[in-house]
């Protein structure tokens, strides 16, 4: 009994040794003099070199829920970035407070692009990172960053968008995206109506992107995000959570970063 006791045991402490451990840490890097708060994570039970995929915030800004995504990428074996295009880690708390943050950076496009740029950047020094292999996720303003980067022509392997406004008033180019894009938006979202989604069809299109658009019945914007509900009761904005759109989405996106990256090396 001893003897199978002490094998269990040993099985036991050889299991723990290789369980996956996400290691998540702060950093600071700097974009033209200000000071972009982001967290990067990965798991060291991964050994080399891996993709990596920056996470960009929704309006609210640099918080928790980013963090998290950032953590859910580790998990699948990436190196993942949760940037700070705000600057400062600035949060919102109030929705007329995340429309001005988000509007700042929107309307200065050159700065966006640096800002976002300086955090590809820091990811390829870590040496958990090839840095011929990104990707870029984003939520609602985040989903907008990651689409633009593509439109400027961001070298990208592709670029994932949730609940992201699809219009723009710099229109892609032929030629110039080289990302591979999925769209995520809901079909009740107003901030996103079907108008949109046909234009942004239209505009890749005409770009002759390699592009792919989903729309969930019955979702509505933030459906990724369980604290939407409550956002959407305390402010009286069309926010909800749609369990079935987020589990589905990410899904989809695990399938995406393996076609991207595996494309890379095929």
């Amino acid at each position: 009994m001893k003897s199978l006791l002490l094998a269990a045991a040993l099985m036991c402490l050889g299991t723990a040794s290789v369980e996956a451990k996400v290691i998540g840490k702060e950093v600071d890097y700097h974009s033209d003099g200000v000071t972009l708060k982001g967290y990067i994570a990965y798991d060291d039970s991964f050994k080399g070199r891996r993709p990596a995929v920056l996470v960009v915030h929704e309006w609210w800004g640099h918080n928790a829920y980013a963090r998290h995504r950032a953590d859910m990428l580790a998990k699948l074996g990436y190196t993942a970035l949760a940037v700070d295009m705000y600057g400062d880690g600035k949060q919102a708390h109030h929705p007329d407070d995340a429309a001005k943050f988000a509007a700042e950076v929107n309307r200065n496009m050159p700065m966006a692009r640096a800002r976002f740029e300086a955090g590809m950047n820091l990811l390829k020094q870590e040496p958990t990172v090839d840095p011929d292999e990104m990707a870029a996720i984003g939520y609602c303003f985040g989903g907008g960053i990651v689409l633009n980067m593509a439109r400027e022509g961001v070298d990208l392997k592709g670029v994932a968008s949730f609940h992201g406004m699809l219009g723009t008033k710099e229109p892609a180019k032929p030629g110039v995206i080289k990302a591979r894009i999925v769209s995520f938006s809901g079909a009740e979202d107003p901030m996103i109506p079907a108008a949109s989604v046909e234009a942004f069809k239209k505009e890749m299109d005409n770009a002759g992107a390699d592009y792919r658009v989903v729309v969930y019945p019955g979702a509505q914007h933030a459906f990724t995000n369980p604290a939407a509900d409550k956002l959407g009761q305390e402010f009286k904005l069309p926010l909800s959570y749609n369990e079935h759109a987020d589990k589905d989405s990410w899904q989809q996106l695990v399938v995406f970063l393996r076609e991207i990256f595996a494309k890379q090396k095929s």
